[in-house]
């Protein structure tokens, strides 16, 4: 990391309007202690086994290694209200909470440590740089604690790294580019902290299966490659990000399932590409400031169950081919200034198995609109998207568009916890999903609630792949419903590549604002991958409509 953007992020840490459980104070000593601790290991951190007085003995040098990393992890922490490291002394790694061991990948005879796993822990402290020595872990888990500062470049070290989640903490900076160097990464989940800038190009072109972005405080626009991603959920709600959506996105045809841009401060018109995006299940883009029609190549979102466009300065004539999406369980696009609508949609308001929200737009003999001293000024000047600087559709294309065949697709990984952790009590409806969250990790106390949402998400179907498992690797749970209808079918969170077919599991419930509730204590130690759990973690949160999906386990552990 650059001096500038470790003293920018140091900066942000210490004058950051955090609450809760930590002073100001205390945010500025941990700030300070991981300055320190990476102004003191500038260098390879396996340089420092050689000058450290190891007396503990070891199976081999990779335990000896790992020791070293989760030693100075434990002397980084602030907190340990839960006493979850209170174990970690001594040579037997293994053995330590939150440690899972598994044989080697280049030598099964070696035990090394597969990941580390402290979701829900409620840790006060920061990464030190001596995590670079984990170098066979698989899966790193750090969900709803209290890490402070910046992610350290020494993470470029673990080359066999999966999964990622560091969502519901308090980390703070740029995005933090070194996780795209990690050449075997698939699941990322940055949600819930305070990152901030451009969303990077390269995100969309390293081969991720999962993207978590939502409640953070990304900025400017889109990359125009966002079309070069394989994920099959992305989910960037709850930001400020502005502009277009690029027309690039019509490439994500046969990989995307899940796309969520609610609640930023995206424009202009939606692109005509967004209608060959055939397998998506969730699309929301509420609460944006889009304009111009809804095109009618929307009629080609043939599985879309949850269509969301409400809150935003929409206009013109709903098409009948969107009412009669096939799988369509949820409509919304109220407060919006539509004045027309095909016969059909009228139609779809009388079924009981889909629910439709037309509302406080400019609809004749409909209730609940908006004023005709309020319509008429927007809808006697439509939009001409043709002229506008994002292309979109006002009018209908020339010639039909021609289908994508779709890019071969690897089989959807299934996503589950590497060690049983029960669920936080449920005190609100049960979203269904897919992480991803996703909304893959299928969310600790928010220094501020997410914009309000209008109502609860809608059941998803539990067909294979990611809540922590989507169709394609899912990890995050769709946003919420205007009521429960018939399931949605969306993958979850991080990918599991392992031979059995995905698994699609439903997100957990949201958590209450209340502090989190002590995490059990992880399973004994073990040498060997420990077995797959249906519980969800979820990072408490306040009104967030997308749980932190639940983290998988890796093929190769």
């Amino acid at each position: 990391m650059r001096a500038s953007d470790c003293s920018l992020a140091i900066f942000l840490l210490l004058f950051s309007p955090f609450s809760d459980a930590l002073t100001g104070a205390e945010f500025s000593k941990i700030a300070r202690r991981q300055l320190r601790n990476i102004e003191e290991n500038k260098d390879d951190p396996h340089e420092l086994i050689y000058e450290l007085d190891i007396k503990e003995t070891f199976a081999n040098s990779r335990l000896q290694h790992a020791y070293v990393a989760l030693r100075a992890w434990k002397r980084a922490i602030y907190s340990d209200p839960y006493n979850t490291t209170s174990n970690w002394v001594g040579a037997r790694v293994c053995a330590y909470k939150g440690v899972f061991c598994a044989p080697a990948q280049d030598d099964p005879t070696l035990s090394v440590v597969a990941g580390v796993d402290l979701n829900n822990a409620d840790i006060a402290g920061y990464i030190p740089t001596e995590i670079g020595l984990l170098g066979d872990a698989a899966l790193l888990h750090l969900n709803s604690n209290r890490f402070c500062g910046v992610i350290p470049e020494s993470i470029s070290k673990l080359k066999l790294l999966h999964e990622l989640d560091v969502s519901n903490n308090r980390l703070v900076g740029r995005f933090p580019t070194v996780v795209l160097s990690l050449p075997r990464l698939k699941y990322l989940d940055l949600r819930y902290n305070d990152f901030e800038g451009r969303l990077p190009r390269e995100l969309f072109d390293k081969d991720l299966d999962a993207i978590f972005l939502n409640n953070n405080r990304f900025t400017h626009t889109i990359p125009e490659n966002f079309g070069n991603s394989r994920a099959s959920v992305v989910v960037a709600a709850n930001n400020d990000l502005q502009g277009c959506i690029p027309a690039s996105i019509g490439e994500m045809v046969g990989t995307l399932n899940e796309v969520i841009f609610m609640n930023n401060n995206l424009s202009g018109c939606l692109p005509t590409e967004m209608g060959e995006l055939r397998d998506v299940t969730v699309l929301d883009i509420a609460g944006n400031s889009f304009t111009g029609i809804l095109p009618k190549s929307f009629r080609g979102l043939k599985s879309v169950q949850r269509l969301d466009i409400s809150k935003n300065g929409m206009t013109g004539f709903i098409p009948g081919g969107i009412c009669q999406l096939p799988e369509l369980a949820n409509f919304s696009f109220a407060d919006n200034y539509f004045n027309g609508e095909d016969r059909v949609c009228e139609l779809l308001l009388a079924r009981k198995d889909v629910v439709v929200d037309g509302s406080r737009n400019c609809l004749p003999d409909q209730p609940d609109q908006k004023a005709g001293r309020i319509c008429i000024p927007v809808v006697s000047k439509p939009i001409d998207c043709r002229k506008s600087k994002c292309r979109g559709s006002l009018w209908p294309s020339p010639s039909p568009m021609k289908p994508k065949p779709p890019p071969k697709r690897r089989p959807p990984p299934v996503y589950s916890l590497p060690s049983p952790v029960p669920s936080p009590p449920n005190l609100s409806p049960p979203l269904v999903h897919s992480p991803l969250p996703a909304v893959r990790s299928p969310t600790p106390p928010i220094r501020s609630p997410p914009p309000p949402v209008r109502s609860p998400p809608p059941p998803v179907r539990s067909p294979p792949p990611p809540i922590l498992s989507p169709p394609p690797p899912v990890h995050s749970p769709p946003p919420p419903i205007l009521s429960p209808p018939p399931p949605v079918h969306s993958p979850p969170p991080p990918p599991n590549y392992s031979p059995p077919p995905p698994v699609r599991s439903p997100p957990p419930p949201l958590l209450p604002v209340s502090p989190l509730p002590p995490p059990p204590s992880p399973p004994a130690p073990v040498h060997s991958p420990p077995p797959p759990s249906p519980t969800l973690i979820l990072p408490p949160n306040i009104g967030a409509q997308y749980a932190s999906p639940p983290p998988p386990v890796h093929r190769d552990y």
